[in-house]
């Protein structure tokens, strides 16, 4: 039980002995015992409410939250989904760029064998 719970029934237990000890006629303290428990319990509906009002409120809030983070994942997937064809994009470029240099110097080095080879046998003749 917790300490909140606790205090309000030992108040209340006090309320009880008091009025109940009290120097009145038992019509009287009936009338005040039924008074007091309407008070407590429209205390209670006010109470209640309230919490209400403010859970309410709250999910409400969290709900509007939750929206807009999922929004936002949304938004963030499709960009990153945006980003990551664009760098395939790029990639891919810059592979085909790298295939054609690579041919090239591939190409110049046959050449320059091919020179070499002859300027070398040039020399052995």
């Amino acid at each position: 039980m917790s300490k909140l719970a606790k205090v309000v029934i030992a108040a209340a237990a006090g309320f009880a002995a008091g009025v109940l000890l009290a120097p009145k006629s038992g019509k009287e303290t009936r009338k005040d015992l039924k008074d007091k428990a309407m008070d407590a319990k429209a205390t209670a509906k006010d109470k209640v409410a309230s919490v209400k009002k403010v859970a309410k409120q709250a999910s409400k809030t969290a709900g509007v939250s939750a929206d807009k983070a999922r929004a936002e994942a949304s938004e963030m997937m499709e960009s990153t989904r945006r980003s990551g064809k664009v760098v395939a994009t790029e990639a891919e470029k810059l592979a085909n760029e790298a295939k054609a240099r690579a041919a090239r110097v591939a190409a110049d080095a046959k050449r320059t064998a091919v020179q070499v080879q002859k300027d070398a046998e040039k020399k052995l003749r």
